[in-house]
């Protein structure tokens, strides 16, 4: 069963969603991160990915203090990201309670420190973040989608995917923050180059059907954030799938 997993996104100390990326479409909720992760948890969602975009955009994470307090006070597990580029700064998150990191601008910019990181950490606990404005170039965006690589992203999947690479997020960044539904026929080519890959899928959920489809194709985590924010996507709808998924 597909794991359902809510994102928080922090920028200048305010709980923000954004429309593909883009700082200036930046909307605010009057949310605090603490009473969202506990909203999660006590419907049974088990883990959140906390989303440092200062930290993004800055390249070194800057929201240090948010995690600690998440991981302090709930007993959610965390998923964190957003600037983590150095060997102290996976070891920070890990220290202040991230129990998974997911890194994507240092896989680009250093492979091989990224690599080690799969090594030294383990798989299960480091996630590459993979990222295309384009679906058709599938061109890696880093940097807080940003900045463009050089890098296509079925080659940059398989050369940490020989590497041990269990687990990769990927988003249609065309797609975030619209509500326009997730970019299915992208995971589909990604399933089927990769079968062994553990994808989480972000970008575009509107509701339950997206997930239900996604879940269908075979896919292993969806992201969703802009349908909860915005009052489409209710928690009590996804009690199907946590119930599935301890039975």
């Amino acid at each position: 069963m597909i794991q359902v997993i809510p994102s928080i996104a922090i920028r200048k100390g305010r709980v923000v969603k954004m429309r593909k990326g883009d700082p200036n479409s930046e909307k605010a909720y009057d949310e605090n991160p603490l009473d969202l992760a506990k909203r999660f948890e006590d419907h049974g969602i088990e883990v959140v990915h906390l989303v440092d975009l200062d930290g993004a955009e800055k390249g070194s994470p800057k929201n240090y203090h948010v995690l600690q307090q998440v991981a302090g006070y709930s007993e959610m597990k965390i998923d964190f990201t957003g600037g983590v580029s150095t060997d102290g700064d996976i070891g920070k998150a890990f220290e202040y309670g991230a129990d998974y990191v997911t890194a994507s601008s240092i896989a680009i910019t250093e492979p091989e420190t990224f690599s080690s990181w799969i090594i030294s950490y383990g798989r299960e606990k480091v996630t590459l973040g993979a990222d295309v404005t384009d679906i058709k170039s599938k061109i890696v965006a880093f940097r807080g989608w940003q900045k463009k690589s050089e890098m296509h992203l079925f080659d940059h999947l398989q050369y940490f995917y020989d590497r041990g690479l269990k687990y990769a997020k990927c988003t249609d960044i065309s797609r975030d923050g619209v509500l326009e539904g997730p970019a299915f026929d992208f995971y589909q080519e990604i399933l089927n180059k990769f079968p062994d890959l553990k994808v989480l899928a972000s970008g575009g959920v509107r509701g339950v059907d997206d997930i239900k489809r996604l879940n269908d194709m075979g896919i292993f985590a969806v992201i969703f954030g802009k349908a909860y924010y915005e009052g489409i996507l209710n928690l009590k709808d996804l009690e199907q799938f946590l119930v599935k998924k301890e039975s």
